[in-house]
């Protein structure tokens, strides 16, 4: 029986080569609340992947109140912070997320010929 697959998930990724020249980028970004702060950072790392990635991307927004095991998980000590998880490095960027540009910069020269199996 064949299964059709809607999503793929970061393992997924990293195991097929011919997915790796897409260059799609996974993002998860941790927020606390309603607060203005989350707001802005949501609003900024949704335009960073609009503007600059292109809409070449996987946003998942988790607010760390209503889903606080996922923020133990991913080690969570300071909102708002954003992991880039593939392509690898996974790196992370904790705090101030108004200036997307430089985001976009450190996000690229971090990947630029470094995608790994």
């Amino acid at each position: 029986m064949k299964t059709n697959k809607t999503s793929l998930s970061t393992q997924d990724v990293e195991e097929s080569p011919a997915i790796w020249p897409t260059r799609k980028y996974i993002l998860r970004l941790f927020v606390a609340g309603a607060t203005d702060r989350s707001r802005q950072a949501i609003l900024q790392v949704r335009k960073l992947c609009e503007c600059e990635l292109k809409n070449n991307c996987d946003l998942q927004v988790i607010d760390i109140y209503q889903q606080p095991d996922l923020a133990r998980e991913n080690q969570i000590v300071a909102t708002p912070t954003l992991i880039k998880e593939f392509p690898r490095p996974e790196r992370r960027f904790i705090g101030n997320m108004l200036n997307t540009s430089d985001l976009f910069i450190e996000l690229n020269s971090l990947t630029k010929g470094k995608i790994e199996p």
